[in-house]
């Protein structure tokens, strides 16, 4: 068990704790960097016939995990390389940058929730066993924050719902327009991509406030 796997339960706990005692909502927030989610036909098509993603480590989200695979994302001005493939597989194709990432490709993605890829610019991939080019799915993901159904009922807060994330220190910040994804599948952890984790000078897993 590695050290953030050690850090999250007391997280939670201590998120639990806070909120009973004081009515402050504080959840761990987690710098997702540039990821792709792949469907079973891509899957084939960059890494073989029949091929089946390897795990390497799970993500906190149930379910879902860091695959061992990674993929080179191209653009009309430049590449990521080694970008790493998330699992389990989707239904669509779907590349997830920052905003940094979408100059040096040359593309200039909308930002959207996970999965709201329609009418979004597409890129190429490309893997060990072959390249695609996909039409759409490139997006910046929206901020977001996890939470399962009894989660959500503790903190008075419900699917859909938009708050707002403060982020303290030298650095100091609001996040605005923070979509709550409470119910299965999901547990107590916002996200944010690379650029919004160094814009408040973010080291690692943190716990910032969330306000109605």
């Amino acid at each position: 068990m590695d050290k953030a796997e050690l850090q999250r339960p007391v997280q939670l706990a201590v998120a639990e704790a806070v909120f009973r005692r004081t009515g402050r909502i504080f959840v761990p927030v987690a710098s997702s960097a540039r990821h792709v989610h792949l469907c079973r036909a891509d899957v084939e098509r960059l890494f073989g016939a029949g091929y089946q993603l390897q795990k390497f480590r799970d993500l906190s989200q149930p379910g879902q995990f860091a695959c061992k695979e990674q993929v080179t994302v191209v653009g009309p001005k430049g590449k990521l390389e080694r970008v790493r493939v998330l699992g389990p597989e989707r239904k669509a194709t779907q590349v997830e940058i920052a905003f940094t990432d979408s100059f040096s490709l040359g593309i200039r993605p909308p930002v959207r929730m996970s999965g709201k890829t329609a009418g979004t610019p597409g890129c190429t991939l490309v893997g060990p066993n072959g390249q695609i080019d996909i039409p759409e799915g490139v997006i910046v993901a929206a901020r977001h924050l996890h939470l399962s159904a009894a989660q959500a009922a503790l903190f008075g807060l419900r699917d859909g719902q938009t708050v707002r994330l403060v982020s303290a220190g030298d650095r100091a910040a609001v996040f605005e327009n923070v979509i709550v994804r409470a119910g299965d599948g999901h547990d107590m952890e916002v996200h944010i991509d690379t650029d919004e984790a160094n814009a408040v000078a973010m080291s690692g897993s943190t716990m910032m406030e969330v306000l109605k």
